[in-house]
């Protein structure tokens, strides 16, 4: 029998197509005989090894199962993060739920008694008129009180009403301009002369401080005004701080109404010295015509 594995004559069959090569008689010939052998020997082998192929096709097409997390196991994860919940809930969920009790607990015993909002809504309508009666205190302030008639005193009034203290350099013409100036010096003894310059002195450096002190009492009420206005929309956790300033605000205001005070004294003691320099000269007139007095009746 002749060994078909070293027949060099045969031709395999095609597996995916049932077409068939065109063959000349005496190919086609041995061919037939090759399939009469191979149907009488293997009949079963071509479709044995059509079946392995297309199984080892199903096998690659096929999905498979895959591992997640690089091949940790999915039930030793979830036992881990169930064991880092238990440990989280033990010794972080307790303290903090006792934490956020006491928080309660403040923020209730601030909202009921420290800052009661019935008390702030009260506190800000009180705030509300009392800014409406500074407002009018404010308009009565700004009165007019100009009373003088003739033109240089006009003048005069109204810088020493200005409000504005730049206008202190021109109060010292415009004083010389109404009350005129010191006398001649051959037209009064120096006593009189001296007592004239001291008192104009006097007299201008107070207009010019009452000048400064309206100033100062004009912007006094109107950082009033503003705290005021910033008191109605703070906050109470604000208002210590809007109250230190108006502390610092009444110091100031402390230290403007002594030095007013000061000047005060100051015009009243230039006034004193004026009524004591009058005396002495005037005794000082009378011991002089005595003299003249004596000395006529004597030369008789």
């Amino acid at each position: 029998m002749t060994d078909l594995k070293k027949n060099l004559t045969k031709r395999p069959k095609p597996f995916f197509s049932g077409r068939r090569e065109h063959l000349t008689p005496e190919a086609a010939k041995r061919a037939s005989s090759f399939e009469e052998t191979i149907l009488q020997h293997s009949w079963y082998r071509p479709t044995l090894l059509k079946a392995l192929v297309v199984a080892f096709g199903l096998l690659i097409i096929l999905p498979q199962r895959a591992s997640g997390q690089f091949g940790i196991d999915t039930a030793a994860i979830i036992a881990a993060l169930q064991k880092m919940q238990s440990l989280m809930s033990t010794y972080m969920a307790a303290p903090l739920k006792t934490i956020n009790q006491s928080e309660q607990s403040i923020a209730s015993y601030e909202q009921k008694v420290m800052y009661p909002l019935t008390a702030i809504n009260q506190a800000k309508s009180a705030v509300m008129q009392f800014e409406s009666q500074f407002t009018n205190l404010n308009n009565m302030f700004h009165v007019n009180v100009s009373s003088a008639t003739l033109p240089q005193s006009q003048s005069f009034e109204t810088t020493l009403l200005s409000r504005n203290a730049n206008n202190v350099p021109a109060i010292s013409s415009q004083y010389q301009s109404v009350y005129g100036v010191v006398m001649a010096q051959n037209t009064a003894s120096p006593q009189v002369r001296t007592m004239t310059d001291m008192t104009d002195t006097q007299a201008q450096d107070a207009m010019k401080r009452a000048l400064q002190i309206d100033n100062l009492a004009e912007s006094e009420l109107t950082e009033a005004t503003q705290m005021g206005q910033q008191i109605k929309q703070a906050a109470p956790g604000s208002a210590p701080i809007i109250e230190a300033e108006a502390d610092v605000w009444v110091v100031r205001a402390n230290a403007y109404t002594q030095e007013a005070l000061a000047e005060l004294m100051r015009t009243r003691g230039v006034d004193l010295a004026n009524q004591s320099g009058i005396a002495k000269l005037a005794t000082s007139d009378s011991t002089n015509h005595n003299g003249v007095v004596t000395g006529t009746l004597t030369n008789r």
